[in-house]
C-alpha cells in the first residue's frame, strides 16, 4: 500500500489523511457482504460502520466538504497529466514512424532534414488547411531564404497530385535527383525535392489513418 501511495507523488500533489483513507479503501478487495440492496435496514449500520473507518467524526463537515473538492481537483490533475502523456507518446510514435519511412524511401537528403520533415508533418497533417499550405509549413522552416508565395507556387503541383491521387510528380522528381549528392543540388533542386518529400510523407500519413 505504501507504494500505491507514493504513486500519488509523481505529480507533486500531497494527498491528505483522508484521501489515504478512501485511496486504501477503495483499493481493498471486494467485500462480498456488501449491501447491495440499499433499501435494506441492514444497510445503514454497514455504512455507519465504514464511516467510524473513515474517521469521519473527526472532521467538521466544512472540512469534509474541503477535502472532497481537493480530492476531485487532485483527480482531474492527474487525468489531465494522463491525457498528455497519452498524446504525447502517440505525437513521438507517429514522428519516429514517418521518420523511418522517409528515411527507407529517400537516401539523397540528411536524415536531420528527414527528421525535421517527419515532426513538422506529423503536426500540419491535422490542421484544417489546404494541401499547398501544409506543404509549404512543412519545409518553410528548412527554407528561409524563400517567401512564402514562392513556396505555394512550387508547391501547386505537388497538391494537384494530393488531390488527385497521381504519384506521378512525386515519382519523377525522385527519379531525377536519387543518385545524386544532396550538397550538389541547386537551391531550386533541393526545394523541389525537400516538397516532394514532404508530400510523400503528407501522404503516408494520411494513408496510415484510413
Amino acid at each position: 500500500m505504501k507504494n500505491q501511495h507514493k504513486d500519488l507523488n509523481i505529480l507533486n500533489i500531497v494527498p491528505s489523511n483522508l484521501d489515504l483513507e478512501f485511496i486504501e479503501a477503495l483499493l481493498e478487495p471486494e467485500d462480498a457482504t456488501y449491501p447491495w440492496n440499499l433499501a435494506d435496514e441492514s444497510s445503514e449500520a454497514y455504512f455507519q460502520h465504514l464511516e467510524l473507518q473513515f474517521g469521519l467524526q473527526d472532521f467538521t463537515d466544512a472540512e469534509l466538504i474541503t477535502s472532497a473538492d481537493n480530492f476531485y481537483q487532485n483527480l482531474d490533475i492527474i487525468w489531465d497529466q494522463v491525457s498528455v502523456i497519452e498524446n504525447n507518446n502517440i505525437s513521438k510514435n507517429t514522428v519516429n514512424y514517418l521518420r523511418s519511412a522517409l528515411q527507407n524511401a529517400f537516401s539523397v537528403m540528411p536524415e536531420v532534414l528527414l527528421t525535421a520533415i517527419a515532426q513538422k508533418a506529423a503536426e500540419v497533417s491535422i490542421l484544417e488547411k489546404s494541401a499547398s499550405e501544409k506543404l509549404v509549413e512543412c519545409v518553410q522552416a528548412l527554407l528561409p531564404s524563400w517567401e512564402m508565395d514562392d513556396l505555394l507556387v512550387l508547391a501547386r503541383p505537388f497538391a494537384y497530385a494530393m488531390r488527385s491521387s497521381e504519384p506521378q510528380t512525386l515519382i519523377s522528381i525522385i527519379r531525377d535527383f536519387e543518385h545524386r549528392d544532396w550538397a550538389n543540388l541547386s537551391e531550386i533542386e533541393q526545394v523541389k525535392i525537400t516538397l516532394a518529400i514532404a508530400d510523400y510523407a503528407l501522404q503516408h500519413l494520411s494513408k496510415s489513418d484510413s
